[in-house]
C-alpha cells in the first residue's frame, strides 16, 4: 500500500472513530409526558397531601433536580405542540382543531417539529402513547418508531383514554389493544429501552405519554382499594363569593356544600358530559374524587419504576437523561374549578423532574430549583444536552446552567399564554366577549401569564377586566390579589411592562391589541 492510500486510510480511520466516540458520548433522553397531573399529586412535593406515596417519580428528584415552579402548558394540546417546536401556543403557526373533537391538522411545512432534526443529526427517534397533535403523528419524518393512540384521527375512540384504544404503529392502520393502557404504554417503552441496549453506539430519544392520569380518572384494578381513609382539606375559595378576581372566576361552581357539611359536586355542566365521557356526578364527595385522581397516578409511579429499573439493568443509565413532567395540572377545587385551563397554581402547576446521566457525577443530586420555569425552555434544553444547533428561534432558555449548580443565579420569567383553540396569527386579533373563540374549558377566556421570581401576574384578556397578582410564597393559594392594593402599583406596573416585553420578545403579534385593563384606584 503506497504512503497516499495509508494517509488516506489512517485519515479515515480518524474520523471513524471520531464519529463513533461523538455518538457514544452525546445522551439518550427519555421524556416521560402524563395527562393532567398535577403537582400536588408527586409525595416529593411539598404542596401534596402527606398521604401520597409516589416512591419512584421521587427517586428522580431525589437522584437529580425538582423545578418546584413548572408551567409546562394551560390543556392538552397546546402543550403538547410546545414540545414539538419550542414556541408557545402564538408562534405555532398552522395548527389548528377542525372536525369532530379532538380533530385537528397542522402543516408541517410551516409547523415543524424538532424531533426530525435530531434524526437529521443521527438521534433515533420514538414516540409512545397519546398523540393529540393533528392527525398526521410524524412517522418517518419526525420519528423512527412510533406506537400511538392518535385521538384527532378517530375521534370516535378519543373517550377511550384507559381501555379499547385504536393504536398506529409507524403508521400503520390501526389496531384494537385491550387492557390497561398505563400498563401498557410502560411495556412498549421497556421493550424500547431493552431495542436499544442492543445498539449502544446510537443515541436515542423517547417521548412516552402516558394518558393518565386525564378524566374520567380510572386506576388500574389493583389500586381501587389504595388510600382508603384519606383526608381533604378544601381549598379555601372552593366556594364563591372570590374578591378580586375577574368575574369568570367569581362565577365558577362546581362544588357545593353535602349534607355532611364537606364539598360535594354539582351539576356544573348542562349537557351532563365533556368531549372525553366526563360525566358530573352531583352529590358525589370531593375527598372521593381526590382519592380516585390519587389512585390513578399509582400506575404511573409504578411505570417510572419499571423503566428506571431498565435503565439500571442495561447500563443505560450512565449515559440517559430522564426527564418527568406533565402538560399541566389540574384542580379539585381550587378557585371553585375541577378541570385545567386556568392561570392558576392549582389548575395548571406541573411536576418536573430531570436526572443528569449517572456518568455525570458533577451534577447536582436532591436539589430543588424554585425559579419558575415554561414548557418552552425543555426544547432548547434538549438540544444543549445532544450539542445540537437549534434549527430555528425558539421561545424558551436552555435550564442547563440550573442542572449544573445548587446556586445557579437565573432571573427569567415564565411565560404562560392561554388563546383557547386558537394558534399562530390566528391568534393576533383577540376575539371580542361575545365571541366563542375567546373560551375554552370550564369559560376561560383569553389570558397571558407572567411569573417572575416569587410574584405571578395574570392579564385577562377581557376590556376592563381586573388585573391579577400574587405572592407565591406568602399566598400559596392564590387568595389575595395584589394588584386591587394600591401599596402594590409600581410592582404591578413593572410586571405588566415586563409581561408585554416577553410577549414581544416571543414575537406574539396580539400585543399590539391588548384590551386596557382596568383603571387602577
Amino acid at each position: 500500500m503506497n504512503v497516499r492510500v495509508m494517509r488516506k486510510y489512517h485519515l479515515y480511520l480518524l474520523l471513524l472513530c471520531a464519529t463513533v466516540c461523538w455518538a457514544e458520548n452525546r445522551p439518550n433522553i427519555l421524556f416521560i409526558y402524563t395527562d393532567d397531573q398535577s403537582h400536588r399529586t408527586v409525595g416529593c412535593d411539598p404542596h401534596s397531601f402527606d398521604w401520597v406515596l409516589t416512591p419512584h417519580i421521587d427517586r428522580i428528584a431525589a437522584e437529580g433536580v425538582r423545578f418546584d415552579r413548572a408551567y409546562i402548558g394551560t390543556w392538552c394540546m397546546p402543550s403538547r405542540a410546545t414540545l414539538l417546536t419550542g414556541h408557545h401556543q402564538h408562534g405555532i403557526e398552522s395548527m389548528r382543531m377542525e372536525g369532530a373533537y379532538p380533530g385537528s391538522t397542522y402543516d408541517p411545512e410551516k409547523c415543524p417539529f424538532w424531533p426530525s432534526v435530531f434524526r437529521k443529526n443521527g438521534y433515533t427517534t420514538a414516540h409512545l402513547g397519546k398523540w393529540h397533535t393533528g392527525v398526521d403523528a410524524g412517522f418517518g419524518r419526525d420519528w423512527d418508531f412510533q406506537k400511538v393512540w392518535n385521538r384527532p384521527r378517530h375521534p370516535e375512540n378519543a373517550p377511550n383514554y384507559y381501555d379499547n384504544q385504536l393504536i398506529e404503529t409507524n403508521g400503520g392502520k390501526p389496531v384494537m389493544h385491550r387492557g390497561y393502557t398505563t400498563d401498557k404504554y410502560t411495556d412498549w417503552a421497556v421493550r424500547y429501552i431493552n431495542e436499544r441496549a442492543k445498539q449502544p453506539e446510537q443515541p436515542w430519544y423517547l417521548w412516552l405519554c402516558y394518558g393518565a392520569v386525564h378524566g374520567p380518572f380510572t386506576p388500574a384494578d389493583r389500586h381501587l382499594g389504595s388510600y382508603p381513609h384519606v383526608e381533604v382539606k378544601p381549598a379555601p375559595d372552593i366556594y364563591p363569593p372570590r374578591e378580586g378576581k375577574p368575574a369568570y372566576v367569581r362565577k365558577m361552581a362546581f362544588w357545593e356544600r353535602g349534607p355532611d357539611g364537606g364539598p360535594v359536586e354539582r351539576a356544573a355542566r348542562a349537557s351532563g358530559k365533556t368531549p372525553v365521557g366526563m360525566k358530573d356526578l352531583p352529590g358525589r364527595p370531593l375527598k372521593d374524587w381526590v382519592r380516585q385522581y390519587h389512585q390513578g397516578v399509582l400506575a404511573i409511579d409504578q411505570g417510572v419504576g419499571r423503566l428506571l429499573e431498565t435503565l439500571e439493568k442495561t447500563g443505560l443509565d450512565q449515559n440517559t437523561w430522564v426527564v418527568f413532567t406533565s402538560d399541566q395540572g389540574f384542580a379539585w377545587g381550587q378557585h371553585g374549578f375541577k378541570s385545567k385551563v386556568g392561570p392558576y397554581d392549582g389548575t395548571i402547576r406541573a411536576p418536573l423532574m430531570i436526572r443528569a446521566p449517572l456518568e455525570d457525577r458533577n451534577a447536582p443530586r436532591g436539589s430543588v430549583v424554585k425559579s419558575p420555569v415554561s414548557g418552552v425552555d425543555l426544547p432548547p434544553t434538549f438540544f444543549a444536552w445532544a450539542g445540537i444547533d437549534l434549527p430555528w428561534k425558539m421561545h424558551g432558555r436552555d435550564l442547563s446552567p440550573l442542572l449544573k449548580a445548587r446556586d445557579a443565579v437565573w432571573h427569567h420569567p415564565a411565560l404562560v399564554v392561554h388563546t383557547a383553540k386558537q394558534y399562530g396569527s390566528n391568534t393576533a386579533v383577540i376575539p371580542g366577549p361575545g365571541d366563542r373563540r375567546l373560551y375554552h374549558g370550564p369559560g376561560v377566556p383569553w389570558y397571558v401569564s407572567l411569573i417572575h421570581e416569587k410574584y405571578k401576574y395574570v392579564r385577562t384578556l377581557i376590556p376592563g377586566e381586573v388585573e391579577e397578582l400574587y405572592d407565591l410564597e406568602a399566598d400559596s393559594h392564590e387568595i389575595t390579589n395584589l394588584a386591587v392594593d394600591p401599596a402594590q402599583a409600581e410592582r404591578l406596573k413593572y410586571l405588566r411592562a415586563a409581561t408585554i416585553a416577553e410577549l414581544k420578545r416571543t414575537d406574539a403579534r396580539l400585543v399590539d391589541n391588548l384590551p386596557p385593563v382596568a383603571a387602577l384606584k
